[in-house]
């Protein structure tokens, strides 16, 4: 790929690689705030009561009945109302491809057809979920509510998308310039609404998937563009399938698996606010950086700590590099190599537990999250370990980085160390002896994290912790509203049968789950090159899984080479967001991160070779240890 030629970026909240319009910088007003503290206090609580029904099972031996789905309702309002907050900061996740080399005139007319695109999706979102609501009359079992308050927040997150981009196109803009896109997609709501019942009501799914894909390639935001796909391919079908959207984005985010994402990104936040990623780096040092090519045994070390801590590939990539990306440079390693080796290394925390890909897995595949855990035990250690071998190998004439540390200290370095190497431990062990659920350990990971900073090393005061707390509301809204946006693209392609009809033409390719899995591999690494990992995983879950279990191939098995694949796919151009965001952080040129990416990639297929057809280094675990 020529150095000159358009690179595909990942745009997303708390990267710093929020796109806006051209010469704003949208400010946040007293009511947005407001409403922001407000969801982040909503997240906190969540955690607090899961935790709650933590103490009252395990401690108390009285299980209480509305904690869940208690912690449940905070979640899904929490996400919607930060996700129309984040519409107005640009905040949500795009493709960004070719907008960055266009003209300013040009660039100022794309930033209007993508706003007028998203304005849409909040129309869709206010209209069709005001319709809903007023059709729902059951109430929860648990807290005895009618669903009318849960099913209220996604008219809410419309409301709010449509408020704040206004506000954010107001900033720097005349009135009819920023409520433009606002207009446009009132009109386009109206229009398809009346006319659309006259269109074709066959090939729902043919139609969802080009208008999606369509506006992910223009640079709509994927959630924005799942919703408008959806509403296109129902509105011929009237009324009825209309009210399906606002339902299944509701009910999809009103699940206890999915609760464990907010929980370890929370646990995560704190943890960096404590400063603990640092700690780990001096750990890692301390034992590794006297080694041939030290510097990069401590950075595939501290991502193999941090990956039991986070779950985040992109948080650690980010955390990492601006740590270890300068310091390999200082110490003569080619800044390309530092950041291929950072981005590689990130890939540890979607492959060993607390992984956040196999929690998304799990919730999709309704599969056992902690069997999931248990299972990417030893791929993850693999994976390191191919890591390391890669880097001895590149290493070679290479003299010692860092002085070889005294035993004294490195028993201190560790020492410091301990309370967030007993993180992952805890996390295991409690789900594997029943003392809490995968969810669960989120919540105890995230008030253990809070605690370690606060009382332990006497870092973290109210103030930091709040901000944590935000930053892992942004977070968590970026990657859960994905998920809701494409639960009805999930419901089409059940409804219309896709799932069955792909395992039918792969079956009759495949005569043996070897030559399946083999397929899927391929199939899954070239998905990869085009599409981020939570959007491939919602889109390609509801239609692999059902193939796989006809095959006789274990569903957790197949979680753990579902997320290896697409973490791999992280890595390679054009998408590459992994190596996209440590290129930013070095200041590197993305095209000699990918070049340097090379011997580790090799690494990392023949591990996923390793992986895939030794089924018992996953299913082995889960047997001998799993819940």
């Amino acid at each position: 790929m020529p150095s000159d030629a358009p690179r595909p970026t990942l745009a997303f909240a708390g990267a710093g690689a929020v796109a806006v319009l051209p010469g704003s910088a949208p400010a946040t007003s007293r009511v947005e705030r407001l409403l922001e503290n407000g969801a982040v206090v909503l997240l906190v609580l969540a955690a607090t009561v899961a935790l709650l029904q933590v103490f009252f099972r395990y401690v108390l031996n009285a299980s209480l009945a509305w904690p869940e789905e208690c912690a449940q309702w905070m979640f899904v309002w929490a996400v919607f109302v930060g996700a129309g907050i984040s519409a107005g900061r640009r905040g949500h996740i795009a493709i960004e491809t070719f907008s960055s080399r266009l003209p300013p005139a040009a660039r100022a007319t794309h930033a209007m057809v993508v706003d007028a695109c998203v304005a849409l999706g909040g129309v869709i979102l206010l209209g069709e979920g005001i319709s809903f609501v007023a059709k729902t009359t059951y109430v929860s079992p648990g807290l005895g509510w009618s669903f009318k308050f849960l099913y209220a927040a996604v008219p809410v997150c419309g409301a709010l998308t449509l408020a704040c981009l206004a506000r954010a196109r107001l900033h720097g803009g005349s009135a009819l310039r920023a409520l433009a896109p606002m207009v446009v997609a009132i009109a386009l709501y109206a229009a398809l609404l009346a006319f659309g019942t006259g269109l074709p009501t066959a090939g729902g799914a043919i139609v969802l998937m080009v208008v999606a894909l369509s506006l992910i390639a223009v640079e709509v935001p994927i959630a924005f563009a799942f919703v408008v796909g959806t509403f296109a391919a129902f509105a011929p079908q009237g009324d009825l399938m209309l009210v399906t959207i606002p339902q299944n984005m509701g009910t999809s985010l009103n699940s206890f698996t999915l609760l464990a994402i907010p929980f370890f990104i929370l646990a995560a936040s704190l943890m960096n606010a404590a400063g603990i990623t640092s700690r780990l780096v001096d750990l890692a040092s301390a034992w590794f950086g006297h080694l041939r090519g030290g510097l990069g045994h401590v950075n595939v070390a501290t991502n193999t700590m941090m990956a039991g801590i986070s779950g985040s590939s992109m948080a650690d990539a980010a955390a990492i590099g601006k740590i270890l990306v300068p310091e390999m440079e200082k110490r003569g390693y080619s800044p390309a190599f530092a950041c291929a080796l950072t981005s590689a290394s990130a890939t540890l925390a979607n492959l060993i537990p607390p992984s956040l890909g196999l929690i998304i897995y799990g919730a999709l595949a309704s599969a056992s999250v902690g069997a999931l855990f248990v299972a990417t035990i030893v791929p993850g250690l693999l994976t390191a370990l191919a890591l390391v071998i890669v880097v001895h190998l590149c290493s070679g004439g290479r003299g010692r980085d860092l002085a070889r540390t005294s035993t004294t200290e490195r028993w201190r370095a560790l020492s410091r160390a301990v309370p967030a190497l007993l993180l992952p431990i805890a996390i295991v062990g409690g789900v594997r002896f029943g003392a809490f659920t995968a969810t669960e350990s989120g919540a105890v990971a995230a008030f253990y994290a809070l605690g370690c900073g606060a009382l332990l090393y006497r870092v973290l005061t109210a103030e930091l912790s709040f901000a944590a707390a935000r930053e892992a509301l942004h977070d968590t809204v970026v990657v859960a509203f994905i998920i809701a946006a494409a639960a009805p693209f999930a419901w089409t392609l059940t409804a219309e049968q896709a799932p069955q009809n792909v395992a039918a033409a792969l079956g009759a390719i495949a005569a043996s789950p070897i030559v399946l899995l083999a397929l899927i591999n391929v199939f899954l690494l070239a998905v990869g090159l085009f599409m981020e990992m939570i959007a491939a995983m919602v889109i390609l879950v509801p239609i692999l899984v059902p193939m796989i279990k006809v095959a006789g191939i274990d569903p957790v098995h197949f979680g753990v080479i579902l997320v290896m694949n697409l973490v791999i796919g992280a890595l390679t151009p054009p998408m590459g967001m992994l190596a996209f965001t440590t290129a930013r952080v070095g200041q590197v040129p993305v095209v000699q991160v990918f070049r340097a990416l090379m011997p580790f990639m090799a690494g990392l297929l023949v591990v996923l070779l390793i992986v895939t057809y030794v089924p018992a280094l996953t299913t082995g675990m889960v047997r001998h240890f799993g819940p």
